[in-house]
């Protein structure tokens, strides 16, 4: 009976756990640096490029240290010592960060999206020099369940739009994704980043950077 009731007890625990915290959505990213690339190519970007990012959130359900975050958005943008996701061959960190929240949400929401937005990010976001509050939209669009193009606009601050990539975008001929997304994800597909721009404060850079095979989109499931 003992064993009975402890195994009974782990059960409701791990399900307690499972459901305590799920968290999922729609996710986008881009960096200055192709993530859809050929060898080659991918060499001659590391430590030289690569050290800026892009990564936005949108919730579609769930909540985060107890608040419920359904519909809203977050957006980090980092500025890196060197290039991002390369930690094999170069550290990008210390880097700098700056988020910004929804407008919609409400004090207690707004620090639940910075808590969730610094646990996806990992050591992007360990030193934020700036938050913002815009309104923000993210807009995914899919063929079944692959996401073909993603549009992202945190009002005037920040700004991703992609595009599928197609036989047109590949350069060396052997192009392949040599790169993992900054933050965890469920499913996402690389893409071509029409637009990826931060006309922010903060970061002591601005940038728009456009038509490069730099984007993630998808999303994600906590």
């Amino acid at each position: 009976m003992k064993k009975f009731m402890f195994l009974f007890a782990m059960f409701v625990l791990c399900v307690s756990s499972v459901f305590a915290q799920q968290i999922t959505g729609d996710y986008v990213e881009s960096r200055n640096m192709d993530v859809y690339s050929g060898q080659c190519y991918a060499n001659s970007e590391i430590g030289l490029v690569g050290d800026q990012a892009i990564v936005g959130w949108r919730i579609a359900k769930g909540s985060w240290n107890g608040v419920a975050l359904d519909g809203l958005h977050i957006v980090g943008i980092t500025k890196g010592a060197d290039t991002l996701g390369t930690p094999e061959y170069t550290n990008a960190y210390p880097a700098k960060s700056v988020l910004i929240v929804d407008e919609k949400a409400t004090p207690a929401q707004r620090e639940a999206l910075v808590a969730f937005a610094q646990t996806m990010g990992g050591e992007m976001f360990d030193h934020i020099v700036r938050t913002e509050t815009a309104p923000i939209s993210l807009t995914m669009e899919y063929h079944g369940e692959h996401p073909t193009a993603a549009t992202l606009n945190a009002g005037k601050l920040a700004a991703i739009k992609t595009r599928p990539i197609t036989v047109k975008d590949k350069i060396c001929g052997h192009e392949e994704v040599l790169f993992k997304p900054l933050t965890p994800t469920a499913h996402v597909m690389p893409a071509v980043a029409e637009v990826d721009q931060f006309a922010g404060l903060g970061l002591g850079v601005t940038w728009s950077v456009n038509s490069k095979r730099s984007a993630f989109i998808g999303n994600f499931a906590r």
